[in-house]
């Protein structure tokens, strides 16, 4: 089974409740799908058993002994990636957009593609199972190809091991890496705030995810923050029949785990947040049946 947790934002915790399942009980595979800011291995430490090169695109190289400083492919780059410093071209790597057009209309023929590959995936094992997370190099593109890739390296590894669960630690917003996360995911959990912000990207993300599964729950966190605003989003989840799946209270305890390494279930297993986070999880790997 495969449940795939995201958030229509940013800094919701969704990484955080997704840390706090992956080590309530049964082993299993997690998956950090969020290969633009991959953070949970630093929560686990894995042991990286496998290192596999990622190819994202390709960059634009200059042949200085080639190159007449003519200024065509300055002139004519869309993304401002080619400036002329100190009578030599540069190219900047991470604007470089990978169109090919300058190395087409240099007349010297002085600008070559090559492939970039310094994106990386990686899969070890860590203290309550297997591990699979992507690294995408600054300024590369097709995240949502890379996590596709992550995910395909969780099955293998799962079956490899038998394990039966793969937990998918989502990119926030509703992107390709995103849809490339939820797709064929058999559960989406959905994360969101008590703010504004929080329910507009909710309502955003929640109708990306119904386009994939019936079984979308909803948890808001820091509830007691805003407990009007987080009235307002139970409301929301009930006029659309969607289940929401808990409210999770502020603890200060959930950052000082994750100081020491650990979920706020392995390190504080006996405070409130925990008993309810560890509550949703039986219900969603028995199919709400505790």
């Amino acid at each position: 089974m495969e449940l795939a947790v995201i958030s229509g934002k940013g800094g919701t915790g969704k990484s955080s409740v997704t840390a706090a399942f992956a080590t309530i009980g049964e082993r299993l595979v997690v998956a950090d799908c969020d290969v633009d800011a991959a953070n949970l291995y630093l929560i686990f430490n894995p042991e990286n058993n496998t290192e596999q090169v990622y190819v994202g695109g390709h960059k634009a190289v200059v042949d200085h002994t080639l190159c007449t400083v003519c200024g065509i492919c300055e002139s004519y780059c869309r993304f401002d990636a080619i400036t002329e410093i100190d009578n030599r071209i540069i190219i900047s790597e991470t604007s470089c957009d990978g169109c090919f057009f300058c190395s087409r209309i240099c007349p010297m023929n002085a600008i070559a593609m090559v492939r970039s590959n310094r994106s990386r995936m990686y899969s070890g094992s860590f203290r309550n199972g297997m591990m699979v997370y992507g690294h995408l190099a600054p300024g590369e593109e097709n995240s949502g190809k890379l996590v596709s890739m992550v995910r395909d390296e969780g099955k293998r590894v799962a079956t490899e091991h038998v394990m039966n669960t793969i937990l998918l630690d989502g990119p926030p917003g509703i992107g390709c890496p995103v849809i490339s996360t939820v797709t064929g995911a058999d559960k989406i959990i959905i994360v969101t705030e008590p703010t504004m912000s929080g329910l507009e990207d909710l309502k955003r993300v929640f109708e990306v995810a119904q386009k994939f599964t019936g079984e979308a729950g909803i948890i808001i966190n820091k509830y007691d923050l805003n407990e009007a605003m987080a009235d307002r989003i139970e409301g929301w989840c009930a006029a659309r029949g969607s289940t929401l799946l808990g409210r999770l209270p502020y603890d200060r305890r959930v950052t000082e785990a994750m100081v020491a390494g650990k979920s706020v279930t392995e390190m504080f297993p006996e405070a409130e947040i925990s008993n309810i986070l560890i509550k949703i999880w039986n219900k969603l790997i028995t199919n709400g049946k505790e």
